[in-house]
């Protein structure tokens, strides 16, 4: 599982890990075989969130460039 990733197995294992308490992605085991898939509902917090701070950073560059802009007309 971590030889395509250059990483060690551990790696991988926190990695999913993280990926697992964020609700991105559920994971299953049955003997020495765990199962990984991607959590839909864990994609929709996700794009929630980044949805947020994307309106209030393009406020804010707006604003920059606003002020940039007018700093442009005084000189």
């Amino acid at each position: 599982m971590a030889e395509p990733f250059e990483m060690t197995l551990a790696a991988v294992v926190q990695h999913i890990q993280v990926l697992e308490e964020c609700g991105l992605v559920q994971t299953e085991k049955l003997g020495r075989v765990r199962t990984c898939r991607i959590e839909p509902t864990g994609l929709d917090a996700m794009e929630h969130w980044i949805r947020d701070r994307r309106s209030v950073w393009e406020r804010r560059l707006d604003r920059l460039g606003d002020l940039l802009g007018g700093q442009g007309k005084n000189r």
